[in-house]
């Protein structure tokens, strides 16, 4: 009897200490400074200074509908007058070594550039897509005039035609024939590519290619029940041509060749307004870097083509721009 009521005991105390037992406690992360993509065919479209500009007579442009942005420098400026590098720069993407070293010459004047972006290393995002956080315990605190932004990479579809009596896989087109195309082009100073993927095609670099270089994909046609598929084809638009964005033109220029955007933060109503970064934040701050997207596809337009808003390849237009015109910061509500 005296046994059954110690291995009871024992039973019962068991069962207690099982009960006993805590969970770990996950502290909640830390607040952020967050960044987040957003392509506006609406917004104003700028110039290289950040002067209102319009499409020039001989060429045409049309509002391309974006797949994916990356981002390879952030940089947040106390002021007008703060130099390229002088602010609070966030990030910086991965670089190789570009041996031998390439100049990049324009308006501005002459750059030389010892490293390449890195594209395999870029975090390609699309519409609301979140490209880059960093703990606000992280960032100098401070007041934040502008936000300097160097895109590396955009994928976007666009509209193309093809001409009546146009040849393509022995095929000649009885009438002008419309459809779509993906373009990928890259846009930073320059960049080490290895392969990339267009939109199904995939395209092997395996070097260096300055700003301006871009890849070209069609949608497959259909003839008589039968799919055809164009190859992918390549290009690069002329040293200094592709719109970079500066209204700081004048007080603090940014390097030839860069793509290095600028844009005045401004508040939920559109009114300038700075970031502040006190140190204390408890909550995450999240910026809508809102980028113009309004006639950023620009080519030079054949006359002999229709002066639509379709882009003619395969008849003579040729790309000269594909910069994004204007950036806006935009403070959370």
């Amino acid at each position: 009897m005296f046994l059954s009521l110690l291995i009871l005991v024992a039973f019962v105390s068991c069962k207690k200490d099982s009960k006993t037992t805590t969970a770990a406690i996950t502290p909640p992360p830390p607040p952020s400074l967050k960044f987040v993509f957003k392509f506006d065919s609406t917004q104003v479209r700028l110039g290289d200074s950040g002067q209102v500009t319009t499409v020039p007579a001989n060429h045409r442009a049309q509002n391309p509908r974006f797949n994916g942005m990356s981002s390879h420098y952030i940089e947040l400026s106390p002021s007008a007058a703060t130099q390229v590098g002088a602010g609070n720069v966030l990030y910086k993407t991965t670089t190789v070594a570009q041996n031998p070293p390439i100049t990049i010459t324009n308006a501005s004047g002459s750059q030389t550039y010892t490293t390449a972006i890195s594209f395999d290393q870029e975090n390609v995002v699309g519409q609301g897509g979140h490209f880059f956080s960093i703990p606000l315990s992280l960032v100098t605190p401070g007041t934040y005039q502008y936000l300097r932004i160097s895109v590396a990479y955009q994928n976007y579809d666009v509209k193309y035609g093809i001409l009546a009596g146009t040849v393509v896989n022995s095929y000649t087109f009885p009438s002008n024939f419309y459809t779509t195309g993906t373009i990928a082009s890259f846009i930073g100073y320059n960049t080490y590519i290895g392969n990339y993927t267009i939109k199904s095609q995939n395209i092997a670099v395996n070097g260096t290619r300055q700003q301006g270089y871009w890849g070209f994909e069609s949608a497959p046609y259909i003839v008589n029940s039968t799919t055809y598929t164009i190859a992918a084809s390549q290009g690069q638009t002329p040293q200094g041509a592709t719109t970079v964005v500066n209204p700081l033109f004048a007080s603090s220029a940014i390097p030839p060749g860069s793509c290095l955007v600028t844009g005045q933060f401004v508040s939920p109503a559109g009114t300038a307004e700075a970031l502040t970064i006190t140190g204390h934040e408890t909550s995450d701050i999240v910026i809508t870097v809102s980028l113009s997207t309004n006639n950023s596809f620009e080519w030079k337009h054949n006359p002999a083509n229709p002066a639509d808003n379709n882009i003619y390849p395969l008849n003579g237009d040729t790309v000269v721009n594909m910069g994004v015109r204007g950036m806006i910061p935009k403070l959370p509500q």
